[in-house]
């Protein structure tokens, strides 16, 4: 009797541990576009035209226009794509955006400035699954809670195609 008693005690350690995991699993249908509406402070995972998920996002903390030069604040607008994955971001999870693309870059550099780079879509600084920053906080990404980036994290592949509007 006591080696049950044990046992199911390691069964339920065993359980309770996979139930913090940050990593998800996802066996719907595939993301093939993110979309973002900065001003409305949206984002869509888009199976072809179906909205398979809807998040309130936050974003640069100067968000208004298109991200132009490194330290403006600001996060990027135009077509990019999701080009990597970071399992240990200091915001706990991140999906990279392919941002400065060339016209980025030639931009910049007619400014004659640096186009800045590392945009994410990423959750929070805080330890906590469900904080929420208030307001626009980042240096130019666009964030989510950590609960919700996990869901993002599992659902999105690299090489997906994100469209960022004003």
């Amino acid at each position: 009797m006591r080696l049950v008693r044990v046992f199911l005690l390691i069964c339920v350690a065993v359980l309770a541990a996979g139930c913090g995991s940050k990593f998800r699993s996802y066996d719907g249908p595939e993301v093939t576009r993110i979309v973002v509406f900065k001003e409305q402070r949206q984002m869509y995972l888009m199976h072809h035209d179906e909205v398979l998920k809807r998040y309130d996002i936050s974003l640069g903390f100067a968000p208004a226009g298109p991200k132009q030069v490194e330290g403006d604040g600001k996060t990027p607008e135009g077509a990019y794509y999701i080009d990597r994955r970071n399992p240990n971001s200091a915001f706990y999870l991140s999906l990279g955006i392919s941002y400065p693309n060339a016209e980025d870059r030639a931009r910049a550099a007619e400014l004659g400035q640096k186009p800045g780079g590392d945009i994410f879509i990423h959750g929070q600084r805080e330890r906590s699954r469900f904080a929420r920053e208030r307001g626009d906080w980042t240096a130019g990404c666009i964030s989510v809670t950590n609960r919700e980036m996990e869901e993002i994290y599992a659902m999105v592949r690299t090489g997906t195609r994100i469209d960022l509007y004003p």
